[in-house]
């Protein structure tokens, strides 16, 4: 992009400037202050909290992965509470919101098309892409004809400015004059929640494609980030969304704190959800490996490495891949015998023999894949060694 694009200055959204000015200013003036005189109460910031988490999942498991992605397909009763949820989020209707993000996605870190691209900074990517109208965000439906049939949707869209105020304001001060107390309900589970929420989500279009790792593609600005994660349920593993977008999983192990996945597995398990898309652990590994390749080749130029060793690293990647490849057609033998239309027709010696044979598999990959990371974490050392 040219420096006079760089330089452009559209049209002041005079809606969202407000919105965007007002309530933060709010949040760190008016609420410090009420609390300070008035104080708050635990039923109040354990409603505060259940509302953030609501309009949180609504946003993710909701607007992101269901709509925007498509990774699995919900009951209609899960998708009306979705939508219910992300107007109180007020991040726009599902029409405009997967419309922007699909765009983002097909023109990743393109700063002419990319309606909130890391290339054009913090700012631009965090909230300065809503408060001027920028021609990277066009009002095109196009890419979401799909989402334009559903009837809840649209419902939600013609109806989105209702719902705002039901959720924003009417229910919080509902809960606040049964509790007792209007003005700390409406500043906590309206005001703060709110901006809290909005700019939680933004982080994953900011920081998220600014500092964390890449170890499945470098293809974009999107980087795995733990700490973003935690305050995102789980959107922060964006290296892993941005390579397989496809996946209703954002951390894919046991151990990444990934709210919205277990929430999305657990409607599964109870018939609310269906059609899980995963990646499969063959493909992960494999762009992990390329990605470690590649990264190795790269910063052979620094370490001026030999002829000879590069030659010895193109033969260890190319024989880890051969063995990642025989582990991934043993682990498919093994996992299709295990399918329940095969019970009873595969004879018990043939079961017993591909399991043994991925069990091998298995134990050849494990061991070649030590092998490969000692190798690249001794790779200065040996080369200085020579």
């Amino acid at each position: 992009m040219s420096k006079t694009e760089f330089a452009e200055t559209p049209p002041i959204n005079w809606v969202n400037m407000l919105l965007f000015t007002i309530t933060p200013t709010l949040a760190v003036t008016i609420v410090p202050l009420y609390g300070f005189f008035y104080g708050y109460d635990v039923f109040e910031w354990s409603i505060f909290l259940l509302y953030m988490g609501f309009c949180g999942i609504s946003i993710t498991a909701g607007y992101h992965r269901l709509w925007s992605h498509k990774t699995y397909q919900a009951h209609p009763c899960i998708r009306l509470i979705f939508a219910i949820g992300g107007a109180c989020a007020l991040q726009n209707d599902v029409f405009n919101w997967a419309s922007d993000h699909r765009r983002h996605h097909q023109h990743v870190d393109d700063n002419e098309h990319d309606p909130y691209s890391a290339g054009r900074g913090f700012w631009f990517s965090h909230i300065g892409w809503i408060l001027r109208d920028y021609a990277s965000s066009p009002d095109d439906f196009s890419n979401i004809q799909d989402l334009r049939r559903d009837p809840i949707l649209q419902w939600q869209h013609k109806n989105y400015l209702t719902l705002v105020l039901i959720t924003n304001v009417l229910i919080p001060a509902l809960i606040g004059f049964l509790h007792g107390d209007i003005v700390a309900s409406l500043l906590l589970v309206g005001l703060l929640r709110l901006v809290l929420s909005q700019h939680a989500t933004y982080l994953i279009n900011s920081i998220a494609h600014i500092w964390g790792r890449q170890p499945y593609s470098d293809k974009s600005s999107a980087r795995d980030n733990s700490i973003i994660a935690l305050i995102t349920y789980g959107e922060g593993y964006h290296n892993y969304h941005h390579t397989f977008q496809w996946d209703y999983r954002n951390g894919i192990s046991w151990w990444h704190y990934d709210p919205t996945k277990w929430l999305i597995k657990s409607l599964s398990l109870c018939g609310l959800a269906t059609g899980l898309k995963k990646v499969t652990a063959e493909r992960i590994e494999a762009a992990k490996v390329k990605m470690q390749y590649q990264l190795v080749t790269q910063s052979s130029k620094n370490y001026k490495l030999s002829a000879h060793f590069q030659t010895k690293l193109e033969k260890e990647y190319q024989q880890l891949l051969l063995v990642l490849n025989e582990w991934a057609e043993r682990r498919k033998a093994w996992l299709d015998c295990k399918a329940p239309n095969m019970t009873g027709r595969i004879h018990k010696m043939d079961r017993h023999r591909l399991k043994t044979r991925y069990k091998e598999a298995k134990r050849n990959l494990k061991a070649r894949k030590r092998e490969w990371e000692l190798m690249l974490r001794n790779l200065p050392r040996i080369e200085l060694a020579r």
